[in-house]
């Protein structure tokens, strides 16, 4: 008997959209499966005190060994994906569909003369056309009523429908045109069979064309001044989307395709696949990978294609919806089709239903990666692993509790700015992240772009102050390494603490720079490592050759991890400056308005956005603004966007000096 605690999410990584959650036992079978309208306060209520809970659910908690949930979009979406999964997976402790009665059929009698539309239970009969199951009988009753005034079939019992021929005269349901009354002759035969195999063609899935064909109609009585007819069937087409309720989950056209979405980062990529099957969802899957390249969306499709298809080549659809076309898109839909035996067509949908079904796959690929990385970075006995690995890799002489990473980010060599940031025992300390903007060299006017120089700059100015503040504060051993006291408010300094590890992003050269800067500070006791994209390679000072960890490894996680938390806040740095230095160079030119004004303009809108949008009256409202200046910089803010939509745009880079290489940033 399992602990719920075992397996309890945490409560941030849990969605509030609707959705269905699955509780599985120690031998991944399916055991329970719910929707919820709001999947975080449904799902956190099983993780409450054991003895506040039905006895049954306590039974079904402390049985379970894990949970997942699949976000949908509406609480339709989520009652009907319970359905079907109820029925495929049998789970045990779903009581309300385990009594005497079996799942509710919406059945048709196609073998007799005049068909009949019936909810049943039981077994399957010979020469009946059946649709479902549905979870409940009220609820498909309540579709066959609103399409039965569009549809208007028979539904009466053989007792009703023989007493209405005998007298003459049609039951309730043809008096208020929800039958066609054929017991009565009021439509032969051969029109009831049009009308009831219309309605099992809209069941079916095929919604489209009835819709398309009710609208058309209504038109064509409207323009005809048969309003009375248009009303109706203006009625009729209000009960069709009513009963559609399909939104991405039941595809009008009947489509039999598997919708592909995937979510990625720059070490994993999760992939999640909806089996749909006559228009309707059938199944899920969803997997978690590290990443082995820098390969884009499209190869990574055309990766995931060629393995899922490769076991199983049976179960390839008549059509493929991925987010990215794979590059070599003609010759996997000719391989799918060989190996089908028919046509297969891979496309990107750009509109429509087969749209918002793949961004709910989307939606469920993102919460697939973020629970991923939540349960990694969240568990304690990970974390400490990949601490141990990387104190084992690098030769420290004890474990790297608190690690500084440093990155620089630059446009051309302009507006250049370092980050750095923190994490302590493998997860971030944002409040301890730091900023800087680069200054010139001695000697030089500007900047410049050499990543080294600058990356000796930020490690200088950094641990500089440290040694400032160890000068002045009173030192305090913690678990984390030496923390610094202010002696008059009694709480740690802003550098308070020194690292036990310094990571640069970047190879050998920006290493050496590191460890340069520290070396003429006097600080050799901390030890440093660069940590170069192209190959994942972890570099050390004075050393030749790289350590290489495997791609498997938790302590090269981490690292990548830090990593690219640094690249993430430099490079977010890096565009708030540019975008101030984008409005101070599009007001220097403007007459009249001088560095005071400037500043002023610049702190009542903050970015060049918001002063583009901001009308001639908005800006002469700012203090030393008048309506003159105002109309001069709304011209030129015009006139610059002129110039910016017919330039080409360059896009930010980051170039690596010691390579050469130049590093796309947007």
């Amino acid at each position: 008997m399992a602990s719920p605690s075992s397996y309890r999410p945490s409560p941030g990584s849990i969605p509030t959209d609707p959705g269905v959650y699955r509780f599985r036992d120690a031998k991944g079978r399916v055991i329970y499966v719910g929707k919820a309208k709001s999947l975080r306060p449904r799902v956190s209520s099983y993780f409450q005190d054991i003895g506040g809970l039905h006895p049954r659910t306590a039974s079904m908690v402390t049985s379970a060994a894990s949970i997942e949930w699949t976000v949908v979009k509406t609480e339709v979406e989520a009652l009907q994906l319970e359905y079907s999964w109820i029925k495929e997976f049998d789970p045990r402790f779903n009581v309300k569909y385990r009594d005497d009665k079996s799942y509710p059929w919406l059945a048709v009698t196609v073998g007799e003369e005049f068909p009949r539309v019936m909810v049943g239970r039981g077994a399957k009969r010979k020469g009946t056309r059946y649709f479902g199951p549905y979870g409940h009988a009220w609820a498909i009753r309540e579709t066959v009523d609103l399409l039965l005034r569009v549809f208007p079939m028979r539904s009466c019992s053989n007792g009703v429908f023989k007493r209405s021929g005998q007298i003459g005269r049609p039951c309730l349901l043809g008096y208020i045109d929800k039958c066609s009354a054929p017991c009565v002759g009021n439509v032969s035969a051969e029109e009831h069979r049009e009308i009831v195999d219309d309605f099992c063609d809209f069941m079916a899935g095929n919604t489209s064309a009835f819709v398309k064909r009710v609208e058309k109609q209504m038109y064509a009585a409207s323009d005809a001044q048969d309003f009375e007819k248009a009303a109706r069937l203006r009625d009729d087409l209000g009960a069709l989307n009513k009963a559609l309720e399909k939104q991405a989950v039941v595809l009008g056209d009947g489509t039999d395709a598997d919708v592909i979405a995937l979510a990625e980062d720059p070490l994993e990529v999760a992939v999640q696949i909806f089996y749909v099957r006559g228009g309707r969802i059938r199944g899920q899957r969803g997997w978690v990978a590290d990443r082995s390249d820098d390969g884009d969306t499209s190869a990574l499709v055309q990766d995931f294609l060629l393995q899922l298809y490769g076991e199983e080549s049976d179960a390839i659809p008549r059509e493929v919806l991925v987010p990215a076309l794979p590059p070599d898109a003609t010759v996997m839909e000719e391989m799918l089709s060989d190996l089908r035996g028919s046509r297969v067509s891979i496309r990107v949908p750009q509109r429509g239903d087969k749209k918002a079904l793949q961004d709910t796959v989307a939606r469920n690929a993102g919460q697939s990666l973020i629970l991923h990385k939540t349960k990694r970075a969240s568990d304690l006995t990970t974390r400490n692993q990949a601490l141990e690995e990387i104190q084992q890799a690098l030769a420290l002489d004890e474990v790297p509790l608190r690690i500084e990473c440093y990155d620089i980010s630059n446009l051309q060599g302009t507006e250049v700015v370092a980050s750095m940031v923190v994490f302590e025992d493998g997860l971030p300390r944002k409040g301890e992240y730091r900023r800087f903007v680069m200054k010139p060299e001695p000697g030089q006017s500007e900047v410049g772009q050499n990543d080294v120089a600058h990356m000796h700059q930020v490690i200088t100015r950094r641990f500089r102050r440290l040694l400032d503040e160890q000068s002045r504060s009173a030192t305090v051993s913690t678990d984390s390494g030496p923390m610094l006291i202010d002696p008059e408010t009694g709480r740690p300094r802003k550098f308070a603490y020194s690292p036990g590890l310094v990571v640069v992003d970047g190879g050998q050269p920006q290493v050496a720079a590191a460890q340069q800067a520290l070396s003429e500070l006097g600080m050799t006791d901390i030890p440093v490592c660069g940590l170069a994209k192209r190959l994942e390679e972890v570099w050390l000072p004075a050393e030749p050759d790289p350590v290489i960890l495997p791609r498997t490894s938790e302590g090269l996680y981490l690292l990548q991890r830090i990593r690219d938390e640094a690249h993430r806040f430099a490079i977010n740095h890096h565009r708030s400056r540019r975008s101030k230095s984008m409005v101070e160079s599009l007001l220097d030119d403007i007459p009249g308005l001088g560095e005071v004004r400037r500043k002023t303009l610049l702190k009542h809108f903050g970015s060049l956005k918001k002063l583009r949008l901001a009308e001639v009256e908005e800006l002469a409202m700012v203090p030393g603004i008048g309506p003159r200046t105002a109309q001069s910089i709304k011209t030129a803010v015009a006139s610059a966007d002129a110039t910016r939509k017919n330039a080409v745009t360059t896009p930010a880079i980051r170039v690596n000096t010691a390579t050469g290489e130049i590093i796309a940033e947007d």
